[in-house]
């Protein structure tokens, strides 16, 4: 491929809207160009990168047996109402009505769409398991879309959905997926964890997350380096904190706090210990009920695993107004005690018999000291409602764990019987009875796969991408396409490697070296041969893999041997053990 002939518009400064490495990246590298918030076309160079993620998927997905299909994008309202997501999955969820006014939405996601499939379909077990899968355009109506494709709200996706007639091959079904997901991000080059994590608005019992290590990642992973225990920060588990409190407790008090509403402020006008107090913090739940969650001073409430204690579907803060007419105070100065209405009140583990502890007293300026838990007041729940931290403790092997940031790239469901039961989807077992499908969903950010890369394997220069997802494999540049002896070298090379398989894009522009270098660089081609006047006079060029500082001599007629080994080295790298 020529460059002269080639779509690739580069930038050279930052572009304004872009936060994060990979959005800046991907645009100054004529990958993408942003059409309005949230939707981006991909350009030649990132299409082609696209079309080696979705290779690489399609095959390990083959290889586990799963089957391709294509599903329509635009979804009716009547199946989501069968599940009763049309109601409770939120704004994200673009709903819009045709020109006979039914209601259709732009699908987010396709469990109801392949379960209506299926339930019309398969009628016997001997027809299971089956998986079905596809790579589809996906919709999701963000609020705040941001950082290019990692959150945007038209993105690719691969999402592949398992049909089984019992949990045992559930499990088997999980577990292929599972396999598939390692070799597939093996493969793209990626270094990655599979973390334990919630299954959010999916659903089901068990899911797991894979999670590429970066620092721009918006997800947190707590990571046990002792028994490699991994969880997602919001599902991590950890071992109960425990507060040191005095045996004794005076009787409880009001105290004037004026004008120390914080954690920190109250902590040091009473000289008091962060952990010994409670933050006591009121949401709404499902738009109907108030639940206070209590924890201490020091830590940070889990929403979800709140919303879960709670059994919420839906769960915000309470405003300012709701807070005042709850506690009888502004924000800042509640508690437990002397609520003006009445409220769930439910307590992590750790504040369970817990002494001397300090309160809101539903009083502007005034905090209750002294305070003992089920002495003055009691919790009608206790629950896990800590978000785990820095050091805390493996709930397998009691090692203190690390917390790193990561990029969810996968995410992998045991949905159950989840979709099946509430779509009436069922088959005839082996004895003539009707069952309910046992179903698993498998999804991979397509688009976000790239960004991710892009996260890991970058410079200051621009980006490094692994081999195996490269739009090309081998630069070639010619440094003065004007001297005829130059541009014929660069057009037979590009002949000879191109014959033998490799992928080659040749820099055949009139424009000055250091623009091609600096093109080079920013696209992040592997592997790099630079043909030049003074090396060529000599029967020389240099080839330079994109990682490594400073390229090698190698004789013209030695070139493509040098590069066919460079780029199996690079392959070794990212083939399966």
């Amino acid at each position: 491929m020529r460059m002269s002939r080639y779509y690739l518009p580069t930038l050279r400064e930052k572009p304004s809207e872009a936060e994060i490495i990979s959005h800046q990246y991907m645009l100054r590298a004529g990958i993408m160009r942003r059409l309005a918030a949230g939707l981006y076309t991909l350009l030649p160079l990132g299409n082609r990168v696209k079309l080696k993620v979705e290779s690489i998927i399609r095959e390990e997905m083959n290889r586990q047996g799963a089957l391709e299909v294509f599903m329509p994008v635009v979804q009716p309202a009547e199946l989501w109402q069968e599940t009763g997501r049309w109601s409770v999955f939120g704004k994200e969820l673009l709903r819009f009505k045709d020109r006979h006014d039914r209601d259709f939405c732009l699908g987010p996601t396709h469990e109801e769409v392949i379960t209506d499939l299926v339930r019309n379909e398969l009628r016997s077990y001997k027809q299971l398991p089956v998986n079905l899968y596809q790579i589809q355009t996906k919709f999701r109506d963000e609020v705040r879309p941001r950082f290019g494709v990692m959150r945007a709200r038209e993105f690719i996706m691969k999402d592949a959905y398992s049909f089984d007639a019992s949990w045992e091959s559930l499990d088997e079904s999980y577990q292929k997926m599972y396999q598939a997901y390692t070799n597939i991000f093996t493969r793209c080059g990626l270094t990655f964890t599979p973390v334990e994590a919630d299954t959010g608005a999916i659903g089901g019992d068990v899911s797991h997350e894979f999670m590429v290590w970066a620092e721009a990642g918006e997800d947190g992973m707590a990571i046990c380096e002792s028994c490699k225990y991994a969880a997602n920060t919001e599902k991590a588990e950890f071992k109960r904190i425990t507060i040191d409190c005095p045996q004794v407790t005076p009787a409880a008090e009001e105290v004037h706090t004026p004008q120390v509403g914080s954690i920190e402020d109250v902590s040091a006008f009473l000289g008091v210990e962060p952990q010994r107090l409670v933050k006591t913090l009121i949401y709404r739940i499902d738009g109907e009920r108030y639940v206070a969650f209590m924890v201490p001073g020091h830590r940070e409430l889990n929403e979800l695993k709140a919303m879960k204690a709670a059994g919420a579907s839906e769960m915000e803060m309470a405003s300012p107004y709701e807070v005042e007419e709850i506690t009888g105070a502004p924000v800042g100065f509640a508690g437990p005690i002397g609520l003006k209405r009445p409220v769930t009140l439910i307590a992590d583990h750790s504040l369970k018999g817990a002494k001397d502890m300090v309160v809101g007293a539903n009083r502007e300026d005034y905090h209750t000291i002294h305070v003992e838990v089920e002495r003055d007041f009691s919790p009608h729940q206790y629950a896990d409602l800590l978000l785990v931290e820095e050091g805390d403790l493996c709930p397998h092997c009691g090692e203190p764990m690390r917390i790193a940031r990561g990029i969810e790239v996968g995410h992998i469901f045991k949905l159950g019987t989840k979709y099946s039961k509430a779509m009436n989807a069922t088959f005839l077992d082996k004895d003539g009875k009707e069952q309910f499908f046992i179903m698993g969903c498998y999804g991979i950010g397509v688009t976000r796969t790239i960004a991710a890369a892009i996260e890991q394997h970058h410079d200051d220069k621009g980006i490094i991408w692994p081999i195996s997802i490269a739009p090309f494999e081998v630069s070639i540049v010619a440094t003065n396409v004007r001297k005829e002896s130059i541009l014929k070298a660069g057009e037979q090379l590009e002949k000879a490697l191109e014959d033998k398989g490799v992928e080659v894009i040749f820099d055949d522009r009139d424009e000055r070296a250091g623009v091609k270098f600096n093109d080079a660089d920013l696209t992040g081609i592997p592997i790099r041969v630079t043909l030049g006047e003074r090396g060529m006079a000599k029967g020389e060029a240099e080839v330079k893999l994109r990682r490594e500082k400073d390229p090698v001599i190698v004789k013209v007629e030695e070139i493509p041997q040098k590069v066919m080994e460079l780029r199996e080295e690079l392959f070794q790298e990212v083939r399966l053990p």
